[in-house]
Formats: structure tokens, C-alpha cells, sequence
């Protein structure tokens, strides 16, 4: 009997609790973690939709671009006029933005006056709305003083969707918020702005950008905060809009950098993706209203429409008996009686009964403590739900942000504006919670907008000048490195008087045309064990090289690399040499051939003269090398005596060439065709057979090095050479020589760039013009990270990882210059490159009198190989300045250690005939 009496006690205190009836009448609307994942998953899908061209059409959330390409860096500046149109009034707003007052408060000054809308405008003509808007302007002119006669920029904050294919145009898609203006649906609503205002007249207004609200809040946040990314609304209306990779942006022309995208979110679930999530309150919400079946989310979620949720759900009750004993007066069932800030005010932290009960008798209901209780609990239950939807979507988009940087945390700021959120005491504090526990590993931070849209299309407009007279300042620094066709033609034509000069004269000349004493490529007769020594930068690499007689595709190759420290490169001979030596002996050892004297063919890759195959005078020291006591010796003589000193093996030494000739001769063994050899590493050179003007009639064939490199030493190339090439030269080892190499070799090009970029940086383009320790180091910015940065498949911000890796904190907007200014320089050298082979080809056709040439050319070198352009480039430019030449070009697999073999091979058995 006790137990009986208990559980009709604790029944009856149940009963009594008036929240837990709310609780189980309105289940549907308390949504779990788990829930609240599900539908930001499938926000995700549609937002990935939306971006897609192919699925955009289809798609509910629309996903516009909005051609605003970065958030504020607070060197914008200017005076501007703003109009905001988005509600039952509109604003007219001078806004003035101080230079160097950005990221932080205080940079930005507001005059404005709101204007009203007559009700019967918002269904009215389109141009009735825009000549009201027009006129109001210009009010606002006179009653501010601002000069009609003066050309006056103006931001246009419009708040309804619209697709935009500039920055300054928009097609209108629907109209939301009551607005049911007629006759404007997919017109332009800047162009409908510009006819009002010259129907107007009497005013100079230049109309510059149009955005949409939440962009306009976005950017008002990111002028205080460099982190804003993201803008949303949560008012009347309700929509986020965030920085998305252009590269993701299908509807864009272009994949660099990011460009902010206006979800428009109000749209998900038109398509019944959320309907396992409606009750049927929102049911009756969207019967009821003006568009029904469109813009769901925005149906459970804005302040539009939140206080008729209330409405039905209290009614609804009161029929069923749950409130008021049934009774249910004439204004509660009228709709619109319980607005969005009733239910603001019901739920006030102290006074929330009280107002609940002063709002339900304005009813005309008479309701009880627990009636009260319950109102209030449906309230909180409704509102709860809309910043439930709105943690969900917003994660979603954060989460998107973080898998766009491929970041595991992520720290971001959020600008909110929006009636619901500013005035509804609880609704923040939720938000916030959620979106925390949604996604703990963001760092996420909430910006209030203090200063409105306006401020934040005044701010477009600003960044948007910024970014034009950035583009404009950067092109006119890299103009001098986009080389025209004249100018390659007059590169190319330098380049074969330059050749020609060096073959004729025997005193000095740019060209050096050195000859190398090879007279012919590989004929597959080569055999026999043969060592390779290659010395042309900062490594040397010793070779063993199996020939087998007639099978030139059965060659054994045995290699081991060596460093040359720095100390050494710069130190004496005798020490240079001595380690050459060191490295030979380890390689010997390692190959277990210490007691053999094998012939050996020696890679030296510096300006030498020979007179014979054997013998080479070091004419000078080039790629950062200044060993003394080199320059004008015999370098055979010197690693002969460096052999001697150790006194542990002997060599039998019998060619000593250039890298381009072992270049070219080790892709001769596999195409008989070719006869010219190209070096694009961290020198620049060339080889080629020479059939004329070789000084004696006996001598049918020869190659000649070049030594290209030096075109330009005589003032030549004056006309093309940047100030930044200058700086490069005289901060170089070898001041005044090289000119050619300097432009075109990886050795120079990083050092190039890293010029540009201090230069770019003290104008303020760069870096928030901060120039760092680092930017101003010597060499720090190598030239393999052109090759990094310029390749295709490097994000931006991969891009950024590199700048950040040498000290550079950059920007989106920074990456996307820093890939510019590296595309500029490696294509120049390309080109150049490019320009001196058709000269080359074009002599070997000339020479043997032909209408057409097919020539093979062998390549080795870093940036020929690594750098994702430099070849194409290289290539294409050779076709154009030559079209009578059809050029192959091979790259070396196994480097010039395999031709110093094969000339040494070839050497040998021309003795033993």
C-alpha cells in the first residue's frame, strides 16, 4: 500500500514539473550531438555541391562568389559612400578608412542616416524601390555637405541572393525577407542602381562593389581581426559566407589564392535533405508563408520567423489542454502576435516570467505560474533548436576551412551580426558551446559587428583598390622580366655573333668557344673499365664505367658523391685538390680497385683552354668556387701532382672535359643524333660540333664549349638586365662576369628572387611590409624552392610552409606574388635559354647548308629536370626563334661522368691505333 502511495507521489510531482510536458510535446526539436554531426555532415555535401559546376544548377546551397578575394590587411585606405539594403529601412552611410589603422579599433569613421521604406515599394516596381533608394542619397549629400561635383566611390551592401560574375555586378536570384519587389529577378542590381541614380541626377557616383551582408560583416570583423574568415547572420534573415580556395570555386576562372564564398544557407534542406529533422510547426511556418517549400533553413533558424514557431507550438497546446485549461483567445490565433523579440524577452535571465506573463496577457490570456513556466520553456526549446542548426552549419563550414589547409587545429574569428544574436540574451553563449563541442580541436573566436554591413562594403571597396594598385605595382616590377618575341629575337641574334666572335678571335671574347679536342660522338665501339671524375659544382662524383663492345645499352655504372665543403671551394688549390684526391681514394677503395691503374676521364665543369684532349688551363673560377693558385694552371697537372703527394695509386688521365661535352657524349651513346649538349643546373652552358672556322683544314669536326655563360660581359645584354640582376652581380664572387649565367643558372635565380621580394616588401606589397632578418640574408632563398613553389600541385599553402620555413610569415594573398615573382624569374631564364639554343641549332643548320634540321640535344641539370616549367618553356622558345629546326631534347640519365668515360674509351684506343 506504502509503495502505491509512493508512486502516485512521485507521479503527481511530475506532473507538476509544467517543463517536462514541453519537453516530451516538442522532442522532435531537442537535438543530440549526434544529430547535430549528421546534419553538418550533410551541410558538407551540399556546400561541396554548390561549388561544383556540374551539381550547382541542382544544388540548394547555392555557394555564389562574390569576387571578394581578401579580408582586410589595414593598409587600405580611402572615402567612401555606402548604401545598405537588406530590411524594412536602409542606410546612407560616409565611411572614411585611415590608412595603418587597421587590426585594430579606431581606423574607421562613420557618418549615416537611416532612411524608411514604404511598405507599398517593397511590392512595388523594381525601379520605383531604386529611384527611393537613389533620392535618399542624394539627401543625404546635401544634408552632410558632400560635394555633388565630386566623384564619389560607393559601396552597395544588398542583402538578398544574388550571383555575381564581378565584384561591381549581381543578378538578383529571389527575393527573401518580404521583399516582393516585382519584375527584378535576374537583373542586375548594380546597373538598376547606376540608371536610378543618373535619373536622379545631380550627383558623381562611381558604384565600385556590391556584397551581401554577411560578406560586408566578415569584413568588418577582419579589419580589427586578421583571423575573421568566416561572417554570419543571424537576425532577420540568417546566412554565413567564409574564404574558400579559388581552386574549389568551379564557377570562377582561376585556382590561386581564395575568394569568399556567400553560402546563402538559408536555402538546405529545399530539397527535403532536413526532412526527418521538421516538425510540424515548421511545416505550418512555411505553408503560411510567402515562398513556401524555399529557404527551410532560414524557416527553423531566423528571426523572421522564430516568435511564429513559439506561436503555433503555445496554440497547439492550449487546444490539446496542456496550457491556459484549454482555453485559447482571438490573438493567439493570429499570426505574427508573438514576434522574435518576445521570445527574446521571455527569456531574460531575471525577468524572463514576468515579461512571459506581461505577453501573454497582452494576449488576452490569463495564464497561470506554470502556464508561464511552460511558455517559457517552449521558447528556449525553439530558440535552443535555432542555435543548434546554426553550431551545426557553421561547423561544417569550419570544418571545411580546416581540411581546405589540411591543419589538424585551426585558429579562426567569426564576425556575427544579426538582431537575434545582439539582442537574445541566451542565444551567444549557446552558439558558442556548441561549436566548441562540435569541433574542440578549432580554436574559435566570436566577433560582435559593432559598425554594421555598411562599414564592411566600404571596407570591399578599400581592399578592393588595395588590390588593384597592388596588381598594378607588382606588374610594373616584373614587366621588366616578360621578354617579348623582339626581344628573344635580339637575344638570339647576340648569341650567334657572340659564337661567331669567339670562333674568329683569338684575344679575349664574351663567348669563349673553347675547343675540347672531341672530334666525334660515340660510334658503339667503346669497351673496357674506365673511371669518371666529375667536379662541376658542390659535389664531385666519382664513376666506374663497363663498357661492352657494340652493346650500347649494356653499360655497368658504379658511383659514390662526395661534398665539397665551402672552406674548401673558397680555400687553396693544394687543399682542393688534396680532397678530390681523398674522395678518389675512399671510391677506389669501395670499389676494391686501389692497386689498378685504370684510365681516367676527368669532368671539370669550369672555363678552360686546351690544347689537347689531356690538358686544360682553368681560364677562371665560376658557381661561387675561388680556390687560389687555379686560374691559368694546367688542372690535370694539378690533380697528377695532388695523386703524387698521397703516393697510394696512380691514374692514368687521358681526357679532361666540360660537363656540357660529357653530357652531350653520354646521351650521343644512346642517339646518334646528338651533337649538342646543355647544361641547366647550377651553371648554364652549352657544347655543340662545330664544322667550321676550327683553325685547321684536317679538322672536319669539333665540339666547342661555349662557356655561353659569359654572353652579356661585354655591356650586350645592358638593355634586359634588371636592377635586381645588378644587385645580384655585384654581391656575386665574380662581379661583371657570367651576365648570361646569372640570368639564366640556378645558382642565381633563387638569389633573384629573394630581390624582388625586398624590393616588393620595402613598397609595402609584401609581408605587411615587414622586411625581416631573414628576408635580407644572402642566399637564403635557394633556387629549389622556385621549383617547390611554382609546381602545380603545391596548395598555397604548402606555399606558405616554405615562405614560413625561411622566417617569412605571409599571407594567401602574399603566396600568391611570391609564386608570381618565382614564375617570372625561372621563365626569363628559360626563355634566355631558349633563345641561345635556336642560335646554336641555327648555326649547325647553317653550317651544313640545310633547309632543315633534326638535331638531338643532351640535357642534364637540376632545374632542367626538377623545375616543373623550365623545360617546356625552354622548349617552346627553341621551336618558335628556330622553326627550321626540329630539336629532341634528351635528358642525361647518368650525368657527365659517363661521357668523360666514353671520350676517355675513345681516347685510349685512338693510341692503340
Amino acid at each position: 500500500m506504502l509503495a502505491v502511495h509512493l508512486v502516485s507521489f512521485f507521479f503527481s510531482k511530475l506532473q507538476e514539473d509544467p517543463t517536462k510536458k514541453v519537453d516530451r510535446f516538442l522532442y522532435a526539436m531537442r537535438l543530440h550531438d549526434d544529430q547535430l554531426k549528421d546534419i553538418s555532415a550533410r551541410f558538407q555535401a551540399e556546400m561541396k555541391k554548390g561549388l561544383s559546376a556540374e551539381s550547382n544548377v541542382t544544388a540548394t546551397v547555392k555557394m555564389l562568389p562574390t569576387h571578394v578575394r581578401s579580408t582586410p590587411v589595414g593598409s587600405e585606405k580611402g572615402q567612401f559612400l555606402a548604401l545598405d539594403l537588406g530590411g524594412s529601412k536602409f542606410k546612407v552611410l560616409q565611411v572614411k578608412v585611415r590608412e595603418g589603422m587597421g587590426i585594430r579599433r579606431g581606423g574607421v569613421e562613420m557618418e549615416e542616416k537611416t532612411y524608411p521604406i514604404p511598405g507599398e515599394l517593397l511590392a512595388g516596381r523594381g525601379a520605383e524601390l531604386f529611384d527611393h533608394v537613389s533620392e535618399s542619397l542624394k539627401d543625404f549629400l546635401h544634408e552632410k555637405n558632400i560635394s555633388l561635383e565630386k566623384k564619389h566611390p560607393l559601396a552597395f551592401t544588398f542583402s538578398f541572393p544574388c550571383e555575381q560574375s564581378t565584384l561591381d555586378q549581381g543578378k538578383l536570384l529571389n527575393w527573401s525577407k518580404n521583399y516582393q519587389v516585382r519584375g527584378f529577378q535576374g537583373k542586375d542590381v548594380v546597373q538598376a542602381l547606376r540608371e536610378a541614380i543618373d535619373r536622379t541626377g545631380g550627383m558623381n557616383i562611381e558604384v565600385l562593389a556590391m556584397v551581401n551582408d554577411t560578406v560586408a560583416t566578415m569584413m568588418t570583423c577582419g579589419f580589427d581581426d586578421n583571423y575573421c574568415e568566416v561572417g554570419l547572420i543571424i537576425g532577420t534573415g540568417t546566412n554565413a559566407c567564409y574564404m574558400e580556395e579559388l581552386r574549389h570555386v568551379d564557377l570562377v576562372e582561376g585556382d590561386e589564392g581564395r575568394m569568399c564564398v556567400n553560402t546563402e544557407w538559408g536555402g538546405f534542406g529545399d530539397d527535403g535533405a532536413l526532412n526527418d529533422y521538421i516538425t510540424e510547426f515548421d511545416k505550418d511556418v512555411d505553408a503560411a508563408s510567402n515562398n513556401p517549400g524555399k529557404q527551410i533553413f532560414e524557416k527553423m533558424v531566423s528571426g523572421m520567423y522564430l516568435g511564429e514557431l513559439v506561436r503555433l507550438v503555445v496554440l497547439k497546446m492550449a487546444k490539446q489542454g496542456l496550457l491556459f485549461d484549454g482555453f485559447v483567445s482571438h490573438a493567439l490565433r493570429t499570426k505574427g502576435k508573438i514576434t522574435t523579440a518576445d521570445v527574446a524577452s521571455m527569456e531574460e535571465y531575471k525577468n524572463g516570467l514576468k515579461n512571459t506573463k506581461d505577453i501573454l496577457t497582452g494576449l488576452d490570456l490569463n495564464p497561470s505560474p506554470d502556464d508561464c513556466i511552460a511558455v517559457q520553456h517552449v521558447t528556449t526549446i525553439v530558440s535552443f533548436r535555432s542555435s543548434n542548426l546554426v553550431s551545426a552549419g557553421l561547423a561544417a563550414i569550419l570544418t571545411r576551412i580546416k581540411q581546405n589547409r589540411n591543419l589538424r587545429a585551426l585558429r579562426i574569428t567569426v564576425g556575427v551580426d544579426g538582431t537575434v544574436y545582439k539582442t537574445h540574451p541566451q542565444y551567444p553563449k549557446r552558439l558558442h558551446k556548441v561549436v566548441r563541442r562540435l569541433l574542440p580541436e578549432c580554436h574559435v573566436r566570436f566577433v560582435l559587428s559593432d559598425s554594421g554591413s555598411s562599414k564592411g562594403a566600404a571596407l570591399v571597396t578599400a581592399v578592393a583598390q588595395r588590390l588593384a594598385s597592388q596588381r598594378r605595382k607588382v606588374d610594373e616590377t616584373l614587366s621588366p622580366f616578360r621578354l617579348s618575341h623582339e626581344q628573344l629575337q635580339l637575344v638570339k641574334a647576340r648569341m650567334r655573333t657572340g659564337l661567331e666572335a669567339g670562333l674568329k678571335t683569338k684575344g679575349p671574347s664574351a663567348i669563349k668557344m673553347l675547343p675540347s679536342f672531341v672530334y666525334h660522338t660515340p660510334d658503339g665501339t667503346e669497351h673496357g673499365k674506365y673511371l669518371g671524375l666529375d667536379l662541376g659544382g658542390t659535389n664531385f662524383r666519382a664513376l666506374l664505367v663497363k663498357f661492352k663492345k657494340g652493346l650500347q645499352n649494356n653499360t655497368r655504372l658504379y658511383h659514390k658523391l662526395y661534398t665539397i665543403p665551402q672552406e674548401i671551394m673558397q680555400g687553396t688549390g693544394e687543399d682542393l685538390f688534396d680532397h678530390i684526391v681523398d674522395c678518389i681514394s675512399d671510391f677506389l677503395d669501395y670499389m676494391g680497385l686501389k692497386n689498378a691503374r685504370l684510365p681516367a676521364g676527368f669532368t671539370f665543369s669550369f672555363p678552360c683552354e686546351q690544347t689537347a684532349i689531356d690538358t686544360g688551363t682553368l681560364v677562371s673560377w665560376t658557381k661561387g668556387f675561388k680556390a687560389t693558385d687555379c686560374e691559368g694552371h694546367d688542372v690535370v697537372s694539378l690533380l697528377r701532382e695532388a695523386i703524387k703527394r698521397r703516393n697510394e695509386f696512380d691514374l692514368d688521365i687521358a681526357a679532361v672535359i666540360n660537363d656540357t661535352v660529357g653530357t652531350m657524349m653520354s646521351c650521343a651513346y644512346e642517339d646518334p643524333q646528338c651533337e649538342v649538349g646543355l647544361i641547366a643546373g647550377t651553371g648554364s652552358n652549352v657544347c655543340y660540333m662545330e664544322e667550321k672556322n676550327l683553325g685547321d683544314a684536317k679538322i672536319q669536326k669539333m665540339c666547342i664549349n661555349t662557356e655561353w655563360g659569359g654572353l652579356g660581359d661585354d655591356g650586350s645584354l645592358d638593355d634586359i638586365i634588371t636592377p635586381y640582376d645588378v644587385e645580384v652581380d655585384q654581391n656575386s664572387f665574380n662581379n661583371g662576369k657570367q651576365r648570361f649565367e646569372k640570368l639564366t643558372s640556378g645558382m642565381y635565380l633563387g638569389e633573384v628572387v629573394r630581390q624582388v621580394l625586398l624590393d616588393l616588401t620595402r613598397g609595402g606589397l609584401l609581408f605587411r611590409g615587414h622586411v625581416t632578418e631573414p628576408l635580407k640574408t644572402r642566399g637564403i632563398f635557394e633556387t629549389k624552392y622556385l621549383s617547390q613553389i611554382e609546381s602545380d600541385r603545391l596548395a598555397l599553402l604548402q606555399v606558405r610552409s616554405i615562405l614560413q620555413g625561411l622566417g617569412l610569415e605571409s599571407t594567401c594573398d602574399d603566396s600568391i606574388i611570391v609564386k608570381e615573382v618565382c614564375g617570372a624569374v625561372s621563365r626569363r631564364a628559360a626563355q634566355l635559354c631558349g633563345a641561345g639554343m635556336a642560335a646554336v641549332v641555327d648555326k649547325i643548320r647553317e653550317n651544313r647548308g640545310l633547309d632543315h634540321l633534326n638535331i638531338t640535344v643532351g640535357v642534364d641539370g637540376a632545374l632542367y629536370k626538377l623545375h616543373p616549367h623550365f623545360s617546356g618553356v625552354l622548349q617552346e622558345t627553341a621551336r618558335v626563334l628556330a622553326p627550321q629546326c626540329n630539336v629532341t631534347f634528351l635528358p642525361s640519365d647518368e650525368g657527365s661522368g659517363k661521357g668523360a668515360a666514353l671520350i676517355t674509351a675513345g681516347a685510349i684506343l685512338k693510341k692503340k691505333m
